[in-house]
């Protein structure tokens, strides 16, 4: 995809609007969009650089790149939420900047979406965010997945879908997103072109978390994981906060 000859864009006041790149590509992805949808995710675009002056939401400051790296890519998991009944749960682990959840809620406000963030900052943001855009089908959680996922707790095995995006190694994020999907639901990991040689070396986390590997869908901006959950986790995973990540599942 080239994207030299799109003009920078002046962040302003107002949403930003879409260079013709993020347009065409979502028409050739089936992705339809309701009035009102593209300027939310304009303002939420905004909003995030805007926000990313002040506190580390993305690396990523031009606006068109924004909304080819953030926006298009969160909404590539849109034909894998597709088959989901109004009202569905699903959590986006990690959210940070607020994607892949934000995004999607926009476009798929019939979904029920969690965005569980551990920074406590970052969380005020996305309540921000949620508030300024009226996204009424957003939760924002302030805390740890470990805690949130641990067994007993609430949140444990509640969720139909778990999407995660820049989260860690694929050993790491499965370990704190498939504690949260009910028996049936699954874990959609987005993933860059080393999604091959990071299900290898997660092999046996999979294993140890009962996950299975469904595919790997390729997109536009990257790769999407599909993990299965086809029985239940054992109750000892996640393990404490920070051992996923200090020592993975090997």
């Amino acid at each position: 995809m080239v994207m030299t000859n799109s003009p920078k864009q002046d962040q302003g006041t107002g949403p930003l609007s879409p260079p013709m790149e993020f347009l065409s590509a979502c028409g050739e992805l089936g992705i339809e969009f309701e009035a009102g949808d593209v300027g939310r995710l304009g303002e939420y675009l905004r909003l995030m650089l805007e926000a990313n002056r002040t506190m580390n939401l993305t690396a990523i400051t031009d606006p068109t790149l924004g909304w080819i790296r953030h926006i298009q890519d969160s909404l590539t998991l849109m034909p894998l939420l597709a088959d989901l009944p109004p009202g569905a749960r699903v959590i986006d682990v990690g959210s940070g900047g607020g994607c892949p959840g934000v995004p999607l809620a926009v476009a798929m406000p019939h979904l029920s979406f969690a965005l569980l963030e551990a920074t406590g900052k970052k969380a005020a943001f996305l309540e921000s965010v949620a508030s300024t855009i009226d996204l009424q089908n957003v939760t924002v959680l302030n805390g740890r997945a470990e805690t949130f996922a641990a067994f007993k707790s609430p949140h444990r095995e509640a969720y139909d879908v778990a999407v995660a995006r820049a989260v860690g190694p694929l050993a790491v994020v499965a370990e704190l997103t498939v504690p949260f999907v009910k028996m049936g639901g699954r874990a959609l990991l987005i993933k860059g072109q080393k999604a091959d040689a990071e299900l290898d070396a997660a092999a046996g986390a999979l294993r140890a978390l009962n996950a299975v590997h469904a595919g790997t869908v390729d997109t536009p901006t990257g790769r999407i994981v599909v993990l299965e959950k086809r029985v239940a986790t054992p109750r000892t995973y996640p393990r404490r906060d920070g051992e996923p990540k200090r020592v993975p599942l090997r």
